[in-house]
């Protein structure tokens, strides 16, 4: 399916957002989601399901001073 990913079209096969996080190389990753301009709690990340045209944002937590 196409999605954006962070502002990049992209092809991820999905089908949920933990899917298209693990095919991305994040899968384990603490990192926060949101969906269509949406927060995504992790939890619901295996159970909410990816379609053509969605917007996924995921960003990742910075250590700094």
């Amino acid at each position: 399916m196409k999605i954006t990913l962070n502002g990049e079209a992209r092809d991820l096969a999905g089908p949920t957002v933990q899917d298209a996080l693990v095919q991305i190389g994040l899968g384990g990753a603490k990192v926060a989601t949101a969906l269509n301009g949406g927060f995504l709690p992790a939890p619901s990340r295996a159970a909410t399901q990816l379609k053509d045209g969605d917007a996924l944002e995921v960003v990742a937590p910075m250590q700094g001073g």
